[in-house]
């Protein structure tokens, strides 16, 4: 796992002035014990059609169905409101992920596991949404080559970018960095949906475990 407070890893300084942080009165074990669990990042990264969203809608389903608190931030669906401002050239991206990374550290504070299904093709941008989640980030490595995932190709995309209608496209025209030292691989490339599904559950039953000890008042 990596360092949370490396110097690589450090949240841009903002730029308002004068700003007081509110600390909430409820504390993260006094919610793990409320909901069963503790709060979390499960940070889906790999190439488009590696099986990102299908695996993190299914994940939710499961753990939902189990009575975890859990939630799906999806790549498309966050750029159609949130984001909606944001192209796709790298600095887009940056201010995509590092948008996300926000959001999805506000949610695990709450004490909700948040599923994130996202390309993130940068290390640095990915190292950011973690340090905005010290303690809380899981990196998952939806793995599957590019020539399988051109083979699926379920929105065409792969075919547009090759014939250049897309521009900036993960694997075609720019580049993907794989995770380097992930918490989890789930490799897509021969796997059934249901088996990975499994995996990422098995994963969190043991992960997100909640100390069930009542918080001591202060």
């Amino acid at each position: 796992m990596k360092d949370d407070n490396s110097p690589a890893a450090k949240r841009p300084a903002p730029k308002s002035e004068n700003l007081y942080s509110v600390q909430s009165r409820i504390g993260r074990q006094a919610r793990a014990v409320q909901n069963g669990h503790a709060g979390g990042v499960l940070w889906l990264t790999g190439l488009s059609a590696s099986g990102k969203s299908t695996l993190a809608l299914a994940l939710e389903q499961r753990l939902f169905e189990r009575g975890y608190q859990t939630y799906v931030l999806d790549g498309d669906n966050v750029r159609q409101g949130l984001n909606s401002d944001l192209g796709f050239a790298p600095q887009d991206r940056n201010e995509n992920i590092r948008r996300v990374g926000e959001v999805a550290a506000l949610f695990a504070d709450s004490g909700s596991i948040v599923i994130t299904a996202f390309i993130s093709p940068y290390r640095a941008d990915r190292d950011l949404a973690r340090a905005a989640a010290p303690g809380l980030f899981h990196e998952v490595h939806v793995d599957a080559s590019l020539a399988a995932c051109e083979e699926r190709d379920p929105k065409g995309l792969y075919s547009r970018a090759r014939r250049g209608e897309i521009p900036e496209f993960t694997g075609i025209s720019a580049p993907y960095e794989e995770p380097t030292a992930p918490e989890l691989v789930v490799k897509t490339e021969n796997a059934s949906v249901a088996d990975s599904v499994e995996q990422l559950v098995e994963y969190v039953v043991e992960r997100f475990a909640a100390d069930t000890r009542e918080p001591q008042a202060a």
